[in-house]
């Protein structure tokens, strides 16, 4: 039995009590987890460089070390997210509806785990922490397939997060990091229906498409960013271009920052936006008019609007009104995280009712798509998809339901 097989059915082995553990039990050994992460984060840190190091060495891009790289703010920021989780109420035996029928028959829903997880992602070592206390608090088992590139990182990370677990009622067994991060252990893992219920992939399109081409094990779809803002005539100065700024610039590397601004054609601060942009050291590139008025503006081309730069660039246009840009929404987005920039109720209201996307913003940043800031604690990631759960995944979209029924002897008839 590989390293695969034998991992997976310990998860499977755990489950059945993780799924068992009262709130009060789970809350206890996410506090262990916390604890702990603290107390080595130098060590951790330390790994961490390992990686990056390598990373550096093999041509990663900038925009792929600043996803692999850990500081002293990004571990407060996975340990705050196990403390907020340990807040948030557990989704496990919540009452979904009830209902009685004629025939005296109570019909109950409630909220279980989905099981054991496969959870499949990139150079991340945040998603390792932020997965397996997710998937713990909803009383779900994990298989983390990080990517090679941070193998130092994310063994670190469960062994200290393990370590913790021996001092609770959780089972160790319950997060186990699949070590082999090979192609074809990758491959047998989508097919493992065995022991695995649900795959969850956090990536670039292509770690996407590969588990959805190659699964049998359902999956849980997280999708690409390609997001955009639509700033409207009527919209104001200051805040579109403070909006646009932080979607761009705060963190380009993440799947919810801007990639195209759509602009009316009539609004009359083009110039000081881009400026703020080009200040900012945002590159633009531009339709055939705004890179023909703008010296510093590059001429896009058709790539340019369907790229998920992940990077300090941005793909701009003009539209003549909001129908066209939710012409060109539909066209190159990716159902994520739009915006619509505008003081006019009607074409507001147009835009949120015709744009297909996870998550809709009226003056507001993209950036917002995010499980704490939705209040959901960390998150295991965004769903593009419209089964099961849509948007920031936080604990309910870790759980399915049962029902149960409660008789006093019917038969049916």
């Amino acid at each position: 039995m590989n390293e695969l097989q034998t991992k997976a059915k310990r998860l499977k082995e755990a489950a059945k009590t993780l799924a068992i553990r009262s709130a009060n039990e789970k809350n206890e050994a996410l506090a262990m987890v916390a604890d702990a992460l603290m107390e080595q984060k130098e060590w951790i840190l330390q790994e961490n460089e390992k990686d990056v190091a390598l990373g550096k060495e093999h041509g990663l891009s900038p925009a792929l070390i600043d996803r692999l790289q850990l500081t002293d703010k990004r571990m407060m920021q996975m340990v705050d997210g196990v403390r907020q989780l340990i807040k948030l109420p557990d989704p496990i035996g919540e009452t979904v509806e009830e209902w009685t029928r004629p025939n005296g028959l109570r019909i109950k829903n409630i909220r279980v785990p989905l099981g054991v997880i496969g959870m499949v992602y990139e150079a991340r070592p945040n998603v390792t922490v932020d997965a397996a206390n997710l998937c713990l608090k909803a009383g779900n088992a994990v298989l983390l397939r990080g990517s090679s590139s941070a193998l130092h990182s994310n063994k670190a990370l469960v062994h200290v997060m393990k370590q913790a677990l021996k001092h609770s009622s959780i089972p160790t067994d319950a997060i186990q990091l699949l070590e082999d991060t090979s192609r074809e252990t990758a491959q047998q893992m989508f097919r493992l229906n065995e022991y695995l219920d649900v795959l969850i992939p956090r990536g670039g399109a292509s770690l996407i498409q590969s588990v959805i081409q190659n699964a049998t094990v359902p999956v849980l779809e997280t999708g690409v960013g390609n997001c955009h803002i639509f700033i409207d005539e009527s919209a104001q100065k200051q805040m579109a271009i403070d909006i646009v700024l932080n979607a761009k610039i705060q963190r380009p590397s993440v799947c919810n920052a801007v990639e195209t601004v759509l602009i009316h054609e009539n609004w009359p601060y083009v110039s000081e936006l881009f400026e703020a942009l080009h200040n900012q050291g945002v590159e633009l590139r531009g339709d055939h008019t705004l890179a023909s008025s703008y010296s510093f503006v590059h001429q896009a081309n058709e790539t340019d609007w369907s790229t998920e730069y992940l990077a300090p660039i941005l793909a701009v246009k003009l539209v003549k009104d909001v129908k066209e840009a939710i012409q060109h929404i539909d066209q190159y987005g990716t159902k994520h995280s739009e915006a619509i920039l505008s003081e006019d109720d009607k074409n507001v209201n147009l835009f949120l009712q015709s744009v297909d996307a996870a998550v809709l913003y009226h003056n507001a940043s993209t950036r917002f798509t995010d499980g704490e800031q939705f209040g959901y604690g960390a998150e295991i990631g965004i769903s593009t998809q419209k089964l099961h759960a849509r948007g920031p995944m936080g604990l309910r979209a870790l759980t399915t339901t049962k029902s149960i029924v409660y008789g006093t002897g019917q038969i049916r008839l």
